[in-house]
């Protein structure tokens, strides 16, 4: 590499990412420092002249940041990552081998644009990709998304529940529960306008909860009322606004669109 430093402390931080469970911790210590030295050998935008080895070793710790994000939760840092990586995947596609983690870490970030309702551009990204169209369908890391956003158009969210199950790699997992936070916001709102009440079995099926105590904490921050010995939850009702209806005005207006029409005929 470009200095005995970073090499070190890049088999370091593979074996911590490595480890079962990973040392989140020491991976985000070392992520740090290696990002530091990035910068230092221009390896992290890499310029002119470099050496292949160096930009794959750099190309993996980014990749390796990308990952560890999402394990610490830290989806800021994961954008970040995902953009820095974009450069290796694009500008330098063609002179370095093949990346094992390139399209787990597409698919997370087309996972990243559903959970942010970027639509239009997930369907540029997805256009964008170094795959052929008949292939979307045969890699398990393209496939996952581009079945969620099927399903989220076509509001099936039962299936976007059971895809969690389905995902190719433990980390989608954690954009899949994001979007699912999403759909139950939805549903409550729904839920809140329709019904007065529930009983805590429906509202927990309807919103995809297995167990009924994540139902609770969710109604509790929808400053819902829980009674569990009746079993039953009851919606918050906003107070009604009182909308004036011009009625004058609107009489006025349909009398003299009608006379219009009348001289036109």
């Amino acid at each position: 590499m470009a200095s005995q430093k970073l090499a070190t402390l890049y088999n370091e931080l593979q074996r911590a990412f490595d480890a079962r469970p990973s040392d989140l911790k020491k991976c985000g210590t070392l992520l740090a420092q290696l990002k530091v030295g990035l910068i230092e050998a221009g390896l992290l935008i890499p310029q002119g002249e470099t050496n292949l080895h160096d930009l794959v070793v750099a190309r993996d710790i980014l990749e390796i940041g990308v990952f560890w994000s999402i394990r610490a939760k830290d989806v800021p840092s994961f954008d970040r990552y995902f953009s820095q990586l974009h450069t290796f995947y694009t500008d330098f596609r063609s002179s370095l081998p093949p990346s094992k983690r390139e399209f787990a870490v597409r698919g997370l970030n087309l996972i990243r644009l559903l959970t942010q309702n970027r639509i239009a551009d997930f369907h540029t990204t997805l256009e964008s990709l170094p795959l052929p169209a008949d292939e979307i369908n045969t890699n398990p890391y393209i496939r996952h998304p581009v079945n969620l956003e099927r399903w989220l158009m076509e509001g099936s969210y039962s299936k976007v529940w059971n895809a969690r199950e389905e995902a190719p790699a433990e980390e989608y997992k954690f954009f899949v529960d994001s979007l699912m936070g999403t759909i139950r916001n939805e549903i409550a709102s729904c839920e809140e306008s329709a019904y007065d009440s529930l009983p805590l079995k429906d509202a927990a099926t309807l919103l995809f909860f297995p167990s009924q105590s994540g139902l609770l904490v969710f109604a509790q921050q929808r400053g819902w009322q829980v009674d569990l010995t009746a079993g039953m939850i009851t919606f918050a009702k906003k107070n009604d606004e009182q909308v004036e209806i011009p009625t004058q005005r609107l009489i006025a207006a349909n009398l003299a669109y009608a006379r219009e029409l009348e001289q036109i005929v």
